[in-house]
């Protein structure tokens, strides 16, 4: 599977990604959306086949972005705007180049991390001989069933690691935003200490002057 994306950042130009063919494709990546950026990725599929397109914002702003999924024809299967995270499933309906998008060009100044895993195909069967008419060995069954939790497994550490991932950057900005606030606290507290003693030294200032033109 030959996956390319091409964005209007110049860092990010074009980005290839070469895996190995097989039934099935997947492809899982992580890539950073600068302010005012779009990002596209193209897939070549054949007709008939089930693809399914997650994707998830991890850092940055209020943790949304644009999507968009194209047919060959032009034809919009999917639109979202400002989503954090969403998962959309379609079969292809012809051959061709599919191109879906991502989009930061409402954001002024904040970049994003964007995570998005695209699968293209049905996993192949764990034995050849699979989809025989006659049933599985015990031991057959045992391997599908334990291959079946492993895929489970892979898929909630995934999503437990992107959880992980954008509760640590919430984390951190707002301990950034508790600092700047401690400090501002600690500003004004001090502004208002000085003027304080200024004030009480006018005071006594003032009734100095006062007794003396009395006295004189």
């Amino acid at each position: 599977m030959l996956l390319r994306g091409y964005g209007t950042a110049g860092p990010w130009g074009w980005l290839t990604l070469l895996l190995v063919a097989s039934a099935a494709w997947a492809s899982e990546i992580t890539f950073e959306l600068p302010d005012n950026a779009k990002q596209c990725f193209y897939e070549e599929i054949v007709q008939g086949t089930k693809c399914t397109l997650e994707f998830q914002v991890i850092t940055g702003g209020h943790y949304d972005v644009d999507c968009r999924l194209e047919g060959p024809d032009g034809a919009v299967l999917y639109k979202e705007m400002k989503k954090q995270y969403d998962s959309f499933t379609f079969t292809a309906s012809r051959n061709g180049t599919y191109k879906f998008c991502f989009s930061n060009e409402f954001s002024t100044f904040t970049h994003k991390t964007v995570y998005f895993d695209f699968q293209v195909g049905e996993d192949p069967p764990l034995f050849p001989s699979e989809n025989r008419a006659t049933a599985l060995t015990q031991m057959e069954s045992a391997c599908v069933s334990i291959h079946e939790a492993l895929k489970s497994v892979i898929d909630y550490q995934t999503h437990f690691r992107l959880r992980e991932a954008q509760s640590r950057s919430r984390a951190e900005d707002l301990n950034t935003r508790v600092a700047y606030w401690s400090i501002g606290e600690a500003i004004i507290l001090l502004v208002v200490s000085i003027g304080q003693v200024f004030l009480l030294k006018s005071f006594f200032s003032d009734k100095r002057t006062t007794t003396t033109r009395v006295a004189s």
